[in-house]
């Protein structure tokens, strides 16, 4: 527990150093705390939620297909003139034919000036019969419903929800993902931060040793090139920490923006080596069940089923039903209706093979959504293979790391006592000392690719939300840069 409050605190003030001068405090951060942080604030998850809420509406949409359509419309026309039927032409005829009955004597001739004024107002008027006026407006309603579509609209509706249901499986991937870059970043942070502190500790051996070198040099038990080696070597590790440090300031930005959060973050979740995971044939069915890509394509082989219906429906009569009816009129003419209802009937009989090639083309494209299901299946199970297999490589690496560094930090020790004796050389000693970091940053690095491993691999097989679950394991040992 003292070993831990010791390497917190001096991860706190190395991150202070390596970064710009910072408005606040670094503040400590778990690996579940991470974890929900980058799932509820990073960007691509909102976007992924806006993508599966769009999808979600256009689903809904789809329902409207099966429902009547009603139209409200109105409209005001002004005609050039009077709709009617102009009997004008006829009144030459009539008027010659009422004078020869006048003239012919049938009339008793006391009578015919009585007929005349009856007649001549008749004749003098305009013999043009209006039927309807140039000036007339109508609001009305029209409604329609389909009645058969030959399947389409039930094709319509389940390509919709194969669509809402691509969308969540995309969102899936998407937090998965993310979930595998946090990792990445949140432990090569605490990479880079440990790296600090062996560079630091090299610093401070090396500084030591240039401190032994001066004064043996001064009592003439060692050559000035010896004391000048320390120092060359003294320079580069100075120039190593100083590198290290800007890989903690370049780590900790992506890791805030991975984060969507401002400020710099410590991470406290030790780098772990889990003892014993589940066998490899665990990972390959979970991917074939949950690996939201593979799910994704199997979604589009539906889809394109769906594609195939909607283009057989085109073979297939169209029947709707439709009415509709005026509520308001203005000088429309009484002869017009006010109501209609009636079935429709559409048949195609020839298109120009237009609908046998897209029907033959919906067919093809199935057969090559369903060879790419094929084609990814065996590719994630090589995947998960092949991480599992570099997984468990890296776990048996540190074995043979765990004894390199007893290793080099006894002959560290017995090097020192050499070199202040007279019996060694500083070479040798700075080579020890290098040695002593190098196993150190090894060790180091060996975890952080186990654990970058394990995320791609639980990414792969579906189970990204497990991961923080591994790092709570009973058998999941720890890893830190001085092995305690």
């Amino acid at each position: 527990m003292k070993t831990a409050v010791k390497t917190l605190c001096s991860a706190a003030a190395l991150l202070s150093l390596a970064q710009a001068p910072a408005q606040e405090p670094a503040r400590t951060l778990t690996l579940d705390e991470a974890i929900a942080m980058t799932l509820t604030d990073n960007p691509a998850v909102k976007a992924a939620e806006y993508e599966e809420r769009a999808a979600q509406q256009q689903r809904r949409a789809s329902i409207g297909l099966r429902m009547p359509r009603i139209n409200v419309t109105g409209a005001y026309a002004y005609m050039a003139k009077d709709i009617g039927v102009d009997f004008n032409d006829m009144k030459a005829p009539v008027q010659d034919i009422a004078g020869q009955v006048l003239g012919s004597g049938m009339v008793p001739p006391q009578y015919i000036p009585q007929i005349q004024q009856l007649i001549a107002p008749i004749m003098g008027a305009d013999w043009f019969l209006k039927v309807q006026d140039r000036s007339l407006g109508f609001v009305g309603g029209q409604v329609t419903m389909p009645i058969w579509l030959g399947g389409k609209i039930n094709a319509a509706g389940r390509a919709a929800k194969i669509q809402e249901q691509t969308a969540i499986e995309q969102g899936v991937q998407t937090r998965n993902a993310l979930v595998s870059e946090l990792v990445e970043r949140y432990f090569g942070l605490a990479l880079a931060m440990q790296v600090v502190e062996v560079r630091q500790q090299v610093v401070d051996g090396v500084r030591k040793h240039l401190d032994d070198a001066i004064a043996l040099e001064q009592n003439g038990m060692i050559a000035h090139s010896e004391r000048l080696y320390v120092e060359f070597k003294m320079a580069e590790a100075e120039r190593e920490l100083a590198n290290s440090r800007l890989q903690v300031q370049t780590i900790s930005s992506a890791l805030q923006n991975t984060l969507n959060r401002n400020g710099e973050m410590l991470p406290v979740t030790s780098m772990f080596i889990v003892d014993r995971i589940e066998e490899m044939a665990y990972y390959q069915d979970m991917a074939a069940t949950r690996n939201p890509l593979l799910n994704q394509v199997a979604l589009k082989r539906d889809l394109a089923q769906q594609g195939v219906r909607v283009q057989r429906s085109e073979f297939m009569p169209q029947v709707v039903a439709m009415g509709g009816g005026s509520f308001y009129n203005y000088q429309v003419a009484g002869l017009v209706p006010r109501w209609a209802v009636g079935v429709g009937v559409n048949i195609k009989i020839f298109d120009g093979l237009n609908r046998e090639y897209k029907y033959s083309a919906a067919k093809q494209t199935v057969r090559r959504v369903e060879e790419l299901q094929n084609k990814a299946d065996k590719d994630i199970s090589v995947l998960v293979e092949q991480l599992y297999n570099q997984l468990q490589n890296y776990r048996n690496q540190m074995t043979s790391i765990d004894a390199s560094l007893a290793f080099a930090e006894e002959y560290l020790r017995m090097k020192n006592a050499a070199f202040l004796e007279g019996l060694s050389s500083s070479s040798d000693l700075i080579d020890a000392e290098l040695n002593l970091a190098g196993v150190r940053t090894e060790r180091l690095q060996t975890a952080y690719n186990y654990d970058k491993l394990l995320a791609r691999l639980l990414e792969a097989a579906g189970l990204s939300d497990e991961f923080a679950a591994y790092a709570r394991r009973a058998d999941a040992r720890p890893i830190h840069f001085d092995k305690k």
